[in-house]
């Protein structure tokens, strides 16, 4: 059957009942799940009919996004609404006010059956598309199974970027090139002057791709790295939190490294401060660069801080979402964000001015 025939009769089907089901179709029409998404994305395009979660209804004015802005819904799914996260919301709601499009926010508390729940609750009342920060890494796609593949309204990645053969088909991201962030923090110590440094990564999604940009300057700078295994604590002055404290500052001490860069802001702060408890001098005696750069100016020495572009990922992702909205199918894109490095007190000197953020595509 060829797809204008199956056009006419998903909407006459419409017509006749006022709502349709993909699974329905796919009966009906005895062709795949995929081709009659493809179908309803074309005809929701054309504005025909409006594309909702497991099927389709008729076509209204109200939820579309067009040319006057009428009101599009789209939902948000982050593993938080504080810390990092909190300026990616931000982006993504100033994107959506200058669409006049609305954004419903679910929070996963990166509890992954949590995360499903809460999208099939945003998905339930209808939005059009939907940007996703699962709290799952990029190493542990699999565990989603067809589960995203069988969202049937358009999917925008952020800051993950899964792909076949984990899922059935390629999805549209926007991340952070956080390897690229862990070799500009690595190439700002050696201009510094420093060859042995210390790294302490805490179990994140992150620290997958900061691992990568660890190895890429392993093999291109001339320095030796030191990837500690000890679990810093981000707070805390009860005996076990010191002594992790203490077991790192011991490392750093052995290796013969003047020089740290630790993932996140919290627990860069907190080293900072054993540090200069223990009578270390930063950055004389310790130079610091934390990553993430949400509360790093607030230490009690402000750090010098790798910082993603948080904002402009929430804005980036949104529009791209919005765009595949009003204009329909279109290429899937794949974006990454360069972060920067603001320098501050704990590293010791200053860098010449650089663009802050550049997007490229992959």
């Amino acid at each position: 059957m060829l797809a204008p025939e199956r056009h006419e009769l998903i909407l006459r089907s419409l017509r006749r009942h006022g709502r349709l089901r993909v699974a329905e179709l796919v009966a009906e029409l005895g062709v795949s799940a995929i081709t009659v998404r493809r179908d309803l994305a074309e005809l929701d395009s054309a504005g025909l009919l409006r594309r909702v979660h497991g099927g389709a209804i008729g076509a209204s004015a109200e939820g579309r996004n067009n040319a006057q802005g009428s009101r599009l819904t789209i939902g948000i799914v982050v593993p938080s609404a504080t810390s990092y996260y909190s300026d990616v919301i931000r982006g993504a709601e100033a994107m959506a006010d200058r669409y006049g499009a609305r954004l419903v926010l679910g929070v996963s508390g990166y509890d992954v059956a949590k995360e499903q729940e809460r999208i099939e609750r945003v998905l339930g009342i209808g939005v059009a598309g939907l940007l996703i920060s699962t709290a799952l890494g990029d190493g542990d796609a699999d565990q989603l199974g067809s589960w995203l593949d069988d969202i049937d309204v358009p999917v925008v990645l952020m800051e993950r970027a899964f792909g076949f053969p984990q899922v059935a088909r390629e999805y549209d991201h926007v991340r952070t090139d956080h390897a690229y962030g862990a070799m500009l923090a690595l190439r700002h110590f050696v201009s510094l002057g420093h060859r042995r440094i210390a790294i302490n990564l805490q179990a994140t999604v992150t620290a997958y791709w900061l691992r990568r940009g660890i190895e890429a300057a392993a093999s291109t700078l001339d320095v030796e790295l030191f990837l500690s295994p000890v679990d810093l604590p981000a707070h805390g002055e009860d005996p076990a939190a010191l002594a992790q404290l203490d077991a790192f500052l011991a490392e750093c001490e052995s290796f013969g490294s003047r020089a740290v860069l630790v993932h996140s802001d919290e627990h860069g702060a907190r080293l900072v401060e054993r540090a200069m408890e223990r009578g270390l001098r930063v950055p004389e005696d310790l130079a610091v660069i934390a990553y993430n750069d949400v509360t790093a100016a607030l230490a009690v020495v402000p750090l010098t801080a790798v910082c993603p572009p948080k904002f402009a990922l929430g804005e980036t992702a949104c529009e791209l979402l919005l765009r595949k909205l009003q204009a329909g199918p279109a290429p899937v894109q794949h974006l990454s964000l360069l972060p920067d490095l603001n320098i501050r007190t704990s590293c010791g000197a200053a860098l010449p001015a650089e663009p802050s953020v550049v997007l490229f595509r992959n």
